[in-house]
């Protein structure tokens, strides 16, 4: 499946507000809502289990990063963006940083 596959069937199952805005901020909150479920499972996979991930809390990662994704497609399409053309860029900017050899920083535009 490709990334624009994925957005595609993902806006399927989006059950959409009226206001297209507050639709978006939504959308936007959502990203950050599931990626805090995401990271309060991974610290509780290092505070509780010395940081052992075993078949059922990758499962359970692997279901938090789905809803990420889910809210990043969805969010991207909201805006008229595909993802293709996003990770194509995102890539093209990390490997322009590597070239240049400014990974590590601070800020965007670096």
């Amino acid at each position: 499946m490709t990334f624009d596959e994925y957005q595609a069937q993902a806006k399927t199952t989006l059950i959409k507000h009226p206001d297209e805005t507050m639709n978006q901020t939504i959308l936007a909150m959502g990203i950050v809502g599931e990626a805090g479920e995401m990271i309060d499972k991974w610290k509780k996979i290092q505070s509780y289990f010395d940081g052992e991930v075993n078949a059922e809390t990758l499962q359970e990662l692997g279901r938090e990063i789905g809803d990420i994704l889910w809210y990043i497609a969805t969010f991207a399409d909201s805006l008229g963006l595909k993802l293709s053309d996003i990770a194509q860029t995102n890539l093209a900017k990390l490997a322009d940083r590597k070239k240049r050899n400014v990974q590590r920083g601070e800020g965007d535009n670096r």
